[in-house]
């Protein structure tokens, strides 16, 4: 994905105010579906079953994995079970199958090596319905450089208890009991990966830090009693040895006599007849690559031939890289091979396909015959282009078959084969499941649309059906990559303001709709000319916006964005939110120096009021949760004037008089979202929302009755790791729309009996 997870630390602060009795309630069990969007992140890995077919798997850098279900036609999610505790595990380093139990599936299960929490190596006996864990003491990065390389686990495929893994940072580690135990392989050479050169002077922003040990293979014909003696280990450096042999069944090590070494690999295939295919990049990407080649290495005779379709240099002083390899299984002559950071050099990034070990090439997307493509399953994406195909997988069933994935997830052809006769192939999207999405900011409008999102690297999306994606695609006019805020007027919800960062220079990074996001415009000014991301809020009737851009003052416009006037006396970075009645009131809050600001002057100044603070003001260096989430937040209840709630990451409080005197809301220890709907049948004033902890317990709650009591809406198989926004619906009592890091958007329904 690439929206990176920094978990901030923010601090804790204690509030004396009154408590309320609480309990928690059992209430109706909810029906939970995507909001349909289809991929938004970076699919970085595709494992097909050898022998079963329709068998295959795919990982994500944060937002879990999934399984294909062929009856269906759809993708699985098989790590929705994750809590917030164990959420390092939904960023997926590696995944390998069992060649002969194909219900066995293995996950290397971990996002950050940087985060001191356990990773883990999730391990099934039926096909990811449920699994065993393992936590290990080596380090995984599944949202870090090199995600796209790989596969760094592989099961023995004649000895399904036999199982390697390569690491980051930590070496070769090997199991001899289908996973359930590991030890380090002590004898297999010392890594000492570096960050590489190119990726340092690029300023690289994902995560650069040793790549390690990227990929394992077997050679399956060389098995010797219950074993395969040949192992191929490959490790993401240059200038030193990177590919490493072993001819014993991993007694010994060697490194293969003559490899390259002047580019590190990327990913590797062996064909049926013993041949190993290379792709190497400058850097493991998915940074920019100045440089690459694609190398085959023909054991029987111990030669390496350079087979590189073509070469990046003379083109463009830039050049570019080979991030993936596959080779057909049915025919081990025919290889396909992707570029990477070909932008805007001949076409861009392509697929070359051989039909001879690589002696000559053809181009999939460039030349006469180019690809195709149908992006009707997921509209957004014709305006994104191929990016970060960092692996290709030829079907073992189907020869014409061939998936490759995106930094918004995977596309797929059937008539691969046509570019053999010249004829273009067509690819249409194979999103349908995934969901990796980032959610910034929920909006749920009192009328017109059911949702509009913010969303990290794609923009957002305005949804009038939740079960389709959004025919228009993204934002556009301006086009976003961050959208970080989306509001609109309580009283007039036609008038809807959105701000993030543009995709070009020039794009505007503020946008208006005057018809509730059917048709967006940019305003003809901003605050400054460095102005983007930030909060934004809409007065009630919609005369008055206040934007805060990042690490800025606030500023209000009331003329639609043409002029803007900095507002005095709030501090930088300030979250600013709108009266839902009072078109002329405005709220501020200053958590870590006890403060509340109020506007009565349609926001040209606000005064101040101190909270009643009984202990030391918060410290900013204490674990407050992901600062993109919705705790440590001011909230106003809608249908009220002056009703507001201050949505602590470690407790909840309410003020019905728009003063800083809040009570506390007893049983409520963790948030981490916060948010409203529709009031019950029984009841005037507006569902509660919240993601978080209540009496000790760790879910989506909802409260019918201002906090009294609280029911939990999620279960055990519906957690999603990281939630970072939650907002009810104010016109459908019960329905709940959850935000979450790298697995989309959800909404949940109230089952009701027939």
């Amino acid at each position: 994905m690439h929206m990176k997870t920094h978990f901030f630390l923010l601090c804790i602060i204690v509030i004396n105010f009154n408590i309320t009795v609480n309990a928690q309630k059992s209430g109706h069990p909810y029906n939970w579906k995507s909001v349909q969007i289809r991929g938004g992140g970076f699919v970085d890995g595709i494992i097909y079953h050898p022998t079963t077919k329709n068998l295959l798997y795919c990982r994500t850098d944060m937002g879990g994995a999934y399984k294909w279900n062929e009856a269906i036609k759809a993708w699985e999610p098989l790590l929705d079970w994750v809590s917030y505790r164990d959420r390092n595990l939904m960023g997926v380093e590696s995944i390998a199958l069992d060649a002969h139990d194909p219900n066995r599936v293995y996950m290397a299960c971990g996002t950050y090596t940087s985060i001191r929490v356990p990773n883990a190596i999730l391990r099934s006996d039926d096909r990811g319905k449920t699994f065993k864990r393992t936590d290990v003491p080596f380090r995984m990065g599944g949202n870090e450089n090199g995600r796209g390389n790989g596969e760094r686990m592989a099961v023995d495929p004649n000895n399904g208890n036999i199982i390697y893994m390569g690491t980051r940072l930590d070496g070769l580690w090997k199991s001899g009991d289908a996973g359930i135990t590991w030890n380090r392989v002590n004898n297999f050479p010392e890594i000492r990966s570096s960050v590489s050169d190119t990726m340092m002077k690029s300023k690289a922003t994902y995560h650069p830090s040793p790549n390690g040990i990227i990929f394992v293979l077997f050679d399956p014909k060389s098995r010797a009693g219950t074993r395969s003696n040949v192992i191929y280990v490959g490790v993401s450096q240059k200038g030193v040895k990177n590919l490493f042999r072993s001819t014993d069944g991993g007694a010994s090590w060697a490194a293969v006599p003559g490899e390259p070494t002047d580019l590190m690999p990327t990913h590797a295939a062996l064909s049926a007849d013993g041949v190993l295919y290379i792709t190497y990049g400058s850097n493991p990407g998915p940074d920019m690559m100045t440089d690459g080649a694609v190398y085959k290495y023909t054991a029987d005779v111990d030669q390496w031939t350079n087979i590189t379709p073509v070469k990046p240099r003379p083109e463009n002083q830039l050049g570019f890289g080979y991030a993936a390899v596959a080779v057909d299984p049915q025919n081990p002559q025919i290889i396909i091979v992707s570029t990477f950071h070909r932008y805007g050099k001949a076409g861009g990034d392509d697929i070359f396909r051989t039909l001879n070990a690589g002696s000559t090439w053809k181009p999939v997307f460039t030349g006469s015959n180019r690809g195709k493509f149908d992006y009707r399953d997921a509209p957004y994406v014709s305006r994104t282009g191929i990016h970060w195909l960092f692996d290709i997988e030829i079907d073992p069933f189907d020869s014409a078959h061939a998936l490759f994935t995106t930094g918004y997830g995977i596309h797929e052809t059937f008539d691969l084969t046509d570019v053999d006769k010249g004829k273009p192939s067509m690819w249409g999207t194979k999103n349908k499941g995934i969901e990796e999405t980032v959610a910034l900011e929920l909006l749920s409008p009192p009328k017109g649309a059911l949702l509009i999102s913010a969303i990290g690297d794609y923009g957002g999306f305005v949804h009038h059906d939740l079960d389709e994606p959004a025919p228009d695609g993204n934002f556009i006019n301006p086009h976003f990559a961050n959208t970080d805020g989306v509001a609109c007027a309580a009283k007039n919800s036609d008038i809807v303001v959105r701000i993030g960062e543009g995709t070009k220079v020039g794009d505007g990074n503020i946008g208006y709709s005057m018809d509730g996001g059917k048709i967006w415009q940019p305003t003809t000014a901003e605050p400054q000319t460095d102005s983007k991301h930030g909060f934004i809020c809409v007065s009630a009737l919609g005369n008055s916006w206040i934007w805060t851009p990042r690490r800025s003052a606030s500023y209000i416009t009331n003329d639609k964005g043409t002029s803007w006037k900095q507002i005095q006396g709030l501090p930088n970075n300030t979250r600013v939110i709108a009266d839902p009645l009072n078109d002329a009131k405005f709220y501020a809050m200053d958590l870590f120096n006890g403060k509340l600001y109020t506007s009565t002057d349609n926001g040209h100044s606000f005064t101040q009021q101190d909270f009643n603070w009984p202990n030391a003001l918060p410290d900013r260096t204490s674990n407050r949760g992901d600062i993109r989430g919705g705790q440590d937040r001011l909230y106003a209840a809608p249908g009220s004037e002056g009703d507001l709630w201050v949505a602590n990451f470690d407790g909840l409080y309410h003020s019905n008089n728009g003063s800083a005197e809040f009570r506390r809301v007893g049983g409520v220890t963790e948030i981490h979202g916060f948010g409203f709907g529709k009031a019950s049948p029984k009841s005037t004033y507006p569902a509660l929302y919240l993601a978080g902890i209540v009496n000790g317990t760790d879910g989506i709650f909802r409260s019918d009755d201002k906090g009294e009591t609280w029911v939990r809406v999620n279960d055990e198989k519906h957690r999603w790791g990281l939630i970072l926004q939650i907002s009810g619906d104010p016109s459908r009592y019960g329905r709940v729309y959850v935000g979450t890091h790298g697995r989309g958007i959800f909404y949940g329904d109230i089952i009701t009996s027939n």
